[in-house]
């Protein structure tokens, strides 16, 4: 009946604005049980179902055979780690397979069988899912004995493949790779050019005391290719010239050179070709994302517009008033950006609205996070008035940031006082006195702020509540100081008593009180800015350090499989043969004990830089160079690109916008680039509505 036609309306036109606001794909079923089934997958429960069995299989490479359960890295003195017994973490990991085939599943039915075909990376879930059962199975097959597992590399696509914007951050860097490559093109040819020279320069000579250059790094081919590779990277600078440098003080020249045509000219250039390149294709992902939110927006307009209650004279398709609130009634949204649709609602005298106002009263979804503060408590008494009004005023705070910084010079002329003396030699009764009435400072600080702005308002500052939190901290911290050890007195050197000693403690509460001196940073306009900055990245740029995490785990895993047991603990007689024998090369390297002198603490530790060297570095180069022009070359040098533009972005809108006190502004990844986007045109969107694979629009 109508009703029921009204009713899938409505819930049409709510999922379509919420997909709207969450810059989702219109492209699935829109009947009424598939309405139910999105609304439920797309519900805060099944996400964070989802995103914990992510991390939950993601978390086993730590349990799972070779154990990361230890303490200490080092091999000579970890404990053997624990190891799950065969069958745990495979069962974990059938949970999580199971999690991930409901997923998918309920994926592939929402968007249909013609749209599957077209998702690709759907097609490439199901084969990860695929390959990751087979493996499993042959796992449990050889009792988990298996030194290969290639299910544990396949891993970081669950994460990848549950994110859209790291899909599109993905399939930008996939776009900006053919430029990039150019510039990596010209660093290797570079390369190649300073070491055919250093070859020539640092060739061998009759003389051995003189060949100390081309017995340590300019060898042979590889060797030479490695050496500059790694001044590239400046990790072995300057000890790849100090034999060079020290026959001769024009070899300096060479090295001068490559570092700055490598390091200052081509690596520079290539960060900004990659800012240059990435920006804009990072621009058409967020252009695609606004794209959809006004079509999604549009697709709830063109479903509303169908109401049997739409009068039917209307030359053109409108929407009632009365629809839209029971839609927004529905819809899971932000209660501000709620709250101002409403507004605007009530403010509008009309009854019918066209898909042009609709469009504009979702435009509040494009604004600005506005967070204002409440206001401060109105005081009555005369006194209490002059109260608020002297310990709300700037300069209060000030006055606490000079008292601060009082406090980190008092510590570190204590530090330095102290620096070469015994823990039994030290009197910390004067530090421990200075302390106790700094701390007493900070809470008499908070509680007049507190009583000058109210409680509310101090806690909707960031600040404050750093602040706040810190002093409570150093309170209480100074109350269990006094509880144990007595209140400072000359000679203030109890012995160990309790977890922690006097000394700990105390250091403790210094560090907790240098750490409460960032404090300073709201009142420093350019240092807040680049403050801000970082954070906006922490909690908008997410989908970078999701894929930085991919890439880690990926190399982390292929590490374990390549390089497991290659370091074994000194004075292990259990060695592989391969390895035994290599100990005679050892011998014929005397002429690098000058060098090995200069490097290692004993000749046990060069035998076994040689033993590196000579069995395992030969392969594990291609490894560790393929690492670094992933995480270091291109990753950091988008990393610093994305700096760049939210830095630019946020400076330019703080030349431009008056310093408001009591407002935020708080910014995603899409409003960065709202300036310069392009609204879609009607054409554009009611074609796509009409390309719709589940949606029949009634003109």
């Amino acid at each position: 009946g109508a009703g029921a036609d009204n009713d899938l309306y409505i819930n049409q036109a709510v999922v379509f604005i919420e997909d709207a606001i969450q810059y989702r794909s219109i492209n699935h079923r829109v009947d009424s049980k598939s309405l139910w089934l999105y609304r439920w997958y797309y519900s805060r429960t099944c996400q964070w179902i989802l995103s914990l069995t992510i991390t939950l299989i993601l978390a086993l490479a730590f349990i799972e055979e070779p154990s990361s359960l230890t303490i200490t890295s080092d091999v000579r003195y970890r404990l053997p780690a624990w190891n799950p017994p065969c069958g745990l973490t495979e069962s974990t990991e059938l949970l999580c397979y199971l999690v991930f085939m409901v997923d998918v599943s309920v994926k592939s039915y929402l968007i249909g069988w013609k749209e599957f075909w077209k998702n690709k990376w759907l097609m490439a879930y199901i084969l990860t899912l695929i390959v990751s059962l087979t493996d499993w199975i042959v796992s449990l097959s050889f009792f988990c004995k298996e030194s290969v597992r290639i299910r544990r590399i396949l891993r970081p696509f669950f994460l990848l493949q549950n994110s859209s914007m790291m899909k599109k951050t993905l399939k930008s860097i996939n776009s900006t790779l053919p430029e990039m490559a150019s510039v990596v093109l010209l660093l290797a040819v570079h390369l190649s050019l300073f070491t055919m020279f250093a070859m020539l320069l640092f060739a061998r000579t009759k003389d051995n005391q003189q060949d100390k250059e081309w017995v340590v790094y300019f060898r042979n081919l590889p060797d030479s290719l490695t050496s500059l590779l790694v001044l590239l990277t400046t990790a072995n600078n300057p000890d790849v010239m100090i034999p060079a440098y020290s026959k001769n003080r024009a070899y300096s020249i060479f090295f001068i050179l490559f570092t700055v045509l490598g390091n200052l000219f081509l690596m520079n250039l290539l960060t900004a070709i990659i800012y240059n390149q990435f920006r804009g294709y990072l621009l058409k992902s967020v252009q695609s994302s606004l794209f959809r939110r006004r079509l999604g927006i549009r697709a709830a307009f063109e479903v509303l517009s169908s109401l049997k209650e739409t009068p039917v004279s209307a030359q053109q398709s409108c929407v009632s008033v009365e629809a839209l609130l029971q839609v927004l009634q529905k819809a899971e949204m932000d209660s501000r950006c709620k709250q101002a649709i409403v507004r605007s609602l009530k403010m509008c005298s009309c009854d019918q609205l066209s898909a042009a106002q609709f469009q504009k009263l979702f435009e509040e979804l494009d604004k600005d996070a506005i967070k204002q503060h409440p206001p401060s408590p109105e005081y009555q008494s005369h006194f209490m008035q002059k109260m608020q009004f002297a310990f709300g005023h700037p300069y209060f705070g000030y006055l606490g940031n000079v008292v601060a910084l009082a406090n980190i010079i008092s510590i570190c002329v204590f530090l330095v006082m102290d620096a070469d003396k015994q823990p039994s030699e030290r009197d910390d009764f004067f530090l421990g006195a200075i302390n106790c009435f700094f701390i007493l400072y900070y809470l008499l600080e908070m509680l007049l702020k507190i009583l000058a702005v109210g409680l509310k308002r101090y806690l909707s500052y960031p600040s404050n509540r750093f602040d706040g939190l810190l002093t409570v901290i150093l309170l209480m911290l100074e109350v269990s100081t006094f509880a144990v050890y007595g209140f400072p007195h000359p000679g203030w050197r109890p012995e160990f008593m309790g977890l922690l000693s006097l000394w700990d403690m105390v250091r403790l509460a210094n560090m907790l009180i240098v750490f409460r001196f960032l404090r300073i940073i709201p009142n420093m306009k350019f240092m807040a800015l680049v403050v801000t900055t970082l954070l906006d990245l922490v909690k908008n740029l997410r989908a970078f350090a999701g894929i930085l995490v991919v890439v880690f785990y990926a190399f982390a895993i292929t590490g374990i499989m390549l390089f497991k047991g290659a370091v074994v603990p000194l004075g292990n007689t259990r060695l592989p043969f391969s390895i035994k024998k290599v100990v005679v090369l050892y011998f014929k390297e005397k002429t690098r004990d000058s060098w090995c002198s200069a490097h290692f603490q004993t000749e046990v530790y060069c035998l076994l830089y040689v033993l590196c060297v000579r069995l395992i570095c030969r392969w594990a180069k291609i490894y560790f160079v393929a690492w670094w022009l992933i995480s270091s070359v291109i990753w950091v040098n988008l990393f610093v690109a994305l700096l760049l533009e939210n830095f630019i972005h946020k400076w330019d809108r703080r030349c431009q916008r008056e310093s408001l006190s009591d407002i935020e502004y708080q910014r995603t990844v899409e409003l960065m680039f709202r300036d310069v986007l392009e609204e879609p045109t009607e054409e554009e969107l009611m074609e796509k509505l009409h390309q719709h694979p589940h949606l029949q629009l009634c003109r």
